[in-house]
Formats: structure tokens, C-alpha cells, sequence
């Protein structure tokens, strides 16, 4: 097992009780030993009453979730009648590759779109903390979010392979985004890619190294596909990796490359010095890029599994980011902007 697998599958049971304490928590206790009573009762009421609305979007998120292929995935013919097994806080035995649709309040809703690609050290998937969870969060910048299903490579027993076909339907689920951009109100040229861990692994292969040479694909690409989605472009318009694996980095086609926003803990022993490396290979090549290493932090502190301040934050530090470079503007703000730089 490498050392990407062993952190993502060691992950300890600390890290998920700690969850709740982030920016998802909610008290509805306040503690006011100095006032009436009943003046306490009613304050502590409206708080929870003010608090309520916010933790329920988060618990009630709507989502419906689409498979990939709808005729199944090809490479998975004889195992597409398996279901998925999840336990606790992961997901695993995916055969159906599979999108979740998270949409935000219309009133806020942007164009925007991006995809969330979980870790798992490619034998699991953290489906909560780095799927589900991640939703709400987006959600509130006006983002829609498709958390994303991928077959698992190093799980026991599994024929799939990690380059071919996790990084596979990674790009699908790309084209699947873009060719249903109209039923969810979505720019196409506005679709993102995020991943974590092993999920970033996927992102810095698609977004950061040439697709892998495969000459019936190639054949393939020449010939007019009469699947809609095989039409669309599988490259993400920009690229967001969060404490990302080695794998795929350095990248072997950095030039042209997404503009790319990076976060990892610069006590990541697995994870820390790729993050870096990757970074400087972009600017290098003249990628936009921004990199955040947050001091006295380890893997997978995914959203509130961390009692660093700093770290909570980093999806604000996100939308500043997409909001410097327009991915959160609407079709019409874009040109403006556009026109203000000439």
C-alpha cells in the first residue's frame, strides 16, 4: 500500500469526532447567567430560532444523483448488478460511476459549476467530508456542485486502473456537467474541477498531464459519437487541489495548463511537497496559480476536522480566488470585465 493509500485509509477516529466544531456547527446554548430567566429563555430561542435555517441547509440539502453511462459503464459489464457499500464516513464497490447534483439558492445561483472528487487513497471513497459536506460549502458562493462517484483502482479484488479509468470517468463526468449545463443553468465555459487527496491525484492527471495513449480512443475521437455527452470537452476550466496525492505531479503537460488554486498542511508528510512542487511547475509555465500551506497542519483536514483557525477558512480563501478570476461573475459581469482590462 503507498503512502497516499496508508493516510487516507488511517484516517483516525479523533479527526471524525471532531467533526461539528467547524463552520457547520451550530449552538443553540448560550450561556447567559447574568439575565432574567425568562429573558434568557426567549434570547436563546431566537437563537436557535436565527440558527436553524442554516443548519437545516446543510442537513437537507436537495440532490438527485445521475449515473455517468446510462447504459452502465463500459469496463464494469460484469459487476454493474453490485451495489455500493457505505460505511460510516466512506463509500466503496463502485461500479456505476455516478454524479450527486448539490444546486444552490437560485437567488445566489452563478453559472458556476464544479466538480468534487473525494480522496480515499483510490481504495475507498470519503464521501461525507470530502463529498457531501464539501456541497454546502460551495453552495453558499452561488456554486453548483456535483460530487463525483469514480471507480476505485486499489480496492481489493479490483481490475480498474487509476490513469484509465478513475481518471476516466473523471473526465465523463466533466462532459456530463457541460452537456447538461441548460437543465442546471450553467456556463460551460465555467466548469471546474476540485479534488482531494487522491481526488487531486485525478484533477492534476486530467488537468495537468496529456490524456493516456490509447489507440482504440483515438480511432474513436475521429469518429462522431452519437452519445451527446461524448461530444463535450473533458478539460476543466479551472482546477482546485486540496492536499493532493504525488501521483500525476509533476505534470508532464503543465503549458496551457487550468488556472489552479492549491491548499495543503505543511506538516503532510505525504502530501506537502508535491502540493509545492506542482505550484511551481505552473508558475513556471505561466499558469495562474495560488498556493496556500497552512503551518502546523497535516492531511485531511478537509473542512472542520482541524482546530486551526486558518485552516477553517480556506474556502473563503477559495472564493477569493474565483471571485479574481471570474469564475463566480455571470456571462454579461465577464465581458465587462473584460473590456475594463483592454
Amino acid at each position: 500500500m503507498t503512502r497516499t493509500a496508508r493516510l487516507e485509509s488511517s484516517r483516525s477516529a479523533t479527526g471524525r469526532e471532531r467533526r461539528g466544531k467547524g463552520i457547520f456547527s451550530f449552538s443553540c446554548k448560550p450561556n447567559l447567567p447574568h439575565l432574567p430567566p425568562n429573558l434568557s429563555l426567549l434570547i436563546a430561542a431566537l437563537i436557535a430560532f436565527s440558527a436553524a435555517p442554516a443548519a437545516a441547509q446543510y442537513r437537507e440539502t436537495k440532490s438527485a444523483t445521475f449515473p455517468l453511462w446510462t447504459a452502465g459503464a463500459p469496463g464494469s459489464e460484469s459487476r454493474r448488478g453490485e451495489a455500493e457499500v457505505a460505511k460510516e464516513y466512506w463509500v466503496g464497490n463502485i461500479h456505476n460511476p455516478s454524479v450527486t447534483v448539490f444546486r444552490p439558492d437560485p437567488r445566489h445561483a452563478n453559472g458556476a459549476a464544479i466538480l468534487v472528487i473525494p480522496g480515499g487513497g483510490h481504495e475507498r471513497l470519503v464521501w461525507d467530508a470530502e463529498g457531501v459536506k464539501v456541497a454546502p460549502a460551495l453552495n453558499r458562493f452561488g456554486i453548483t456542485v456535483f460530487a463525483l462517484k469514480y471507480r476505485l483502482a486499489r480496492e481489493p479484488g479490483s481490475t480498474y486502473s487509476i490513469e484509465g479509468t478513475a481518471a476516466g470517468d473523471v473526465r465523463r463526468a466533466i462532459q456530463w456537467i457541460r452537456a447538461h449545463a441548460a437543465e442546471y443553468a450553467i456556463d460551460p465555459h465555467r466548469v471546474g474541477a476540485m479534488g482531494f487527496s487522491a481526488g487531486g491525484e485525478l484533477v492534476a492527471l486530467i488537468a495537468d498531464n496529456p490524456p493516456p495513449q490509447d489507440p482504440l480512443a483515438a480511432v474513436a475521437s475521429r469518429t462522431p459519437s452519437r452519445d451527446p455527452v461524448d461530444r463535450q470537452s473533458d478539460r476543466p476550466d479551472f482546477q482546485i487541489l486540496i492536499f493532493p496525492g504525488p501521483l500525476g505531479i509533476p505534470g508532464k503537460a503543465v503549458a496551457g495548463a487550468p488556472p489552479a488554486f492549491l491548499a495543503a498542511g505543511s506538516l503532510d508528510e505525504c502530501c506537502a511537497a508535491p502540493t509545492v512542487e506542482l505550484y511551481e511547475q505552473l508558475r513556471k509555465a505561466g499558469v495562474p496559480a495560488e498556493l496556500h500551506m497552512y503551518a502546523g497542519a497535516g492531511h485531511a483536514f478537509n473542512l472542520d476536522e482541524t482546530g486551526l483557525i486558518s485552516v477553517l477558512h480556506w474556502p473563503d480563501r477559495l472564493a477569493d480566488w474565483l471571485s479574481d478570476g471570474g469564475w463566480l461573475d455571470s456571462a454579461s459581469a465577464r465581458e465587462a470585465r473584460a473590456g475594463t482590462a483592454h
